[in-house]
């Protein structure tokens, strides 16, 4: 079942790094219950709102590769939650930007599937 939400996890990765808000719906649950807060940004609760964020990112991101490193797993009856830092590196406007991220992403098996249904990233301060 670990394996299952690790893979989640990384859909919803590689999702964000295509730009491909299709993928990216795919991964989240289309519920009124699921919460996103991005980086130094309140949160957005609703996959309508959710939604709307990441087509926002999409179109101003020219390029976006995340590398993730795991820091832990947990899992209870249908509740996940993947704790990790992401090192993003960007193209926005033309400009190159780094940062590093702790996020939290916490999935729900729904039906026959684990969906995201909270991502919150925070930055990391250098």
């Amino acid at each position: 079942m670990s394996n299952e939400v690790v893979a989640a996890n990384e859909a919803f990765y590689r999702a964000f790094e295509r730009k491909d808000i299709e993928a990216m719906s795919a991964v989240w649950s289309q519920g009124t219950g699921s919460f996103c807060i991005h980086p130094g940004r309140d949160v957005l609760r609703g996959w309508k709102e959710i939604r709307h964020s990441w087509e926002q990112i999409f179109k101003i991101t020219t390029y976006i590769e995340i590398n993730t490193e795991l820091i832990a797993t947990e899992i209870t009856d249908n509740i996940a939650y993947v704790v990790l830092r992401e090192n993003v590196f960007q193209v926005v406007g033309g400009r190159r930007l780094e940062a590093q991220s702790m996020a939290t992403n916490i999935f729900q098996f729904l039906g026959s599937k684990w969906y995201l249904v909270h991502h919150h990233g925070s930055p990391v301060m250098q």
